[in-house]
């Protein structure tokens, strides 16, 4: 079996080990991993496939040779090596949101529209994560009839703000207990029992830069351009996976038990009839893995073409890692 050369920018941070982890689960075929950070990271170790591996400072020449490279940065460093890595002649493969609207550059969730990955010029971005859970749980039902319309409100999990945001809710939750003072930094007042239903900077329209991809993401993922999402979201202190109310609306009336058989026939995706004795997920039932589970499936009482479900994914895995890991895994079946 060939194997391939892979670079990983931004090995050290959350989403860069996970990805590792998950390329080991899934056996990715792997020459040379070069994990690659800031020069403050530089020097640090990671360790793959039981061997510990230096991890090196990202430069324009680090790209190199590489067939792949899975990026786990923020938008300015992703813009400032993309070109040096497409140069290199590798595919780059972008979690983060710097080219996800370029329509240059394919929007790919393998199980919905993994073949447009290899329209790519280079670069691939990686959706947000609250639209990969979203739309992985909708996408069989979409398959029945398009869908017009979605009313979403995502329960994003701490994480979902870095490790930061861990410790943060760690950290209140602990002064709770032990009568201490609370303090906040990473989110804009207290989470630790609370909720704060704004994510993102707010636009034009009010709605924040958060709510606004599910609609502008979903449209390219779905191939839905008049697709419209009415969102909002909401960060809640669980501290891994998201959740995700939606109600969503289609062309021709989809029946409860349509849906429910779509959803279970679909890749990826899990309908939750009964577990622990009860019929929808949590996000604890969802965590550490890479399969979106739907539950509650109902109709909509204020449409007669609606229906409302509710769905958890883990959004460091699926909704970032294990997503990104699948579009390259893609790439290799048909290199």
């Amino acid at each position: 079996m060939k194997k391939f050369n892979i670079a990983v920018l931004g090995a050290t941070g959350a989403v860069g080990r996970e990805m590792l982890k998950v390329m080991e689960e899934y056996d990715i075929p792997v020459e040379t991993l070069l994990p690659l950070a800031s020069a403050k990271s530089a020097g640090t170790e990671i360790e793959f496939k039981g061997q510990k591996i230096k991890v090196q400072e990202a430069t324009d020449d680090a790209f190199k040779g590489m067939d792949f490279v899975l990026g786990a940065v923020q938008n300015p460093m992703s813009k400032r090596f993309a070109p040096a890595i497409v140069k290199a002649g590798a595919t780059y493969i972008d979690n983060s949101s710097a080219f996800r609207m370029d329509p240059e550059v394919p929007l790919v969730v393998p199980e919905i529209n993994g073949e447009d990955a290899f329209t790519n010029k280079g670069i691939i971005a990686n959706p947000n994560c609250s639209t990969i859970i979203t739309l992985m749980a909708v996408a069989g039902i979409a398959k029945l009839s398009p869908i017009k319309n979605m009313i979403a409100c995502t329960y994003q999990a701490v994480s979902g703000a870095g490790v930061n945001g861990l410790k943060e809710l760690e950290d209140q939750m602990k002064a709770l207990a032990e009568g201490g003072e609370i303090t906040h930094k990473t989110f804009p007042t207290q989470i630790a029992a609370n909720v704060i239903p704004m994510i993102g900077d707010v636009k034009d329209n009010l709605y924040t830069s958060e709510e606004m991809k599910m609609q502008n993401e979903g449209r390219r993922i779905l191939h839905l351009p008049e697709l419209v999402v009415n969102c909002t979201c909401v960060r809640v202190p669980v501290m891994r996976s998201h959740s995700i109310s939606v109600t969503l609306r289609t062309e021709k009336k989809i029946s409860i038990a349509e849906a429910n058989e779509a959803i279970k026939n679909y890749p990826g995706v899990k309908l939750i009839e009964d577990i622990d004795g009860r019929a929808y997920p949590t996000p604890l039932d969802t965590s550490n893995q890479d399969i979106v589970y739907v539950g509650r499936v109902r109709d909509d009482l204020t449409d007669d073409h609606g229906l409302t479900l509710w769905c958890c994914g883990d959004q460091v895995r699926k909704g970032a890692a294990a997503n990104a890991v699948q579009i390259m895994k893609k790439l290799i079946e048909k290199a």
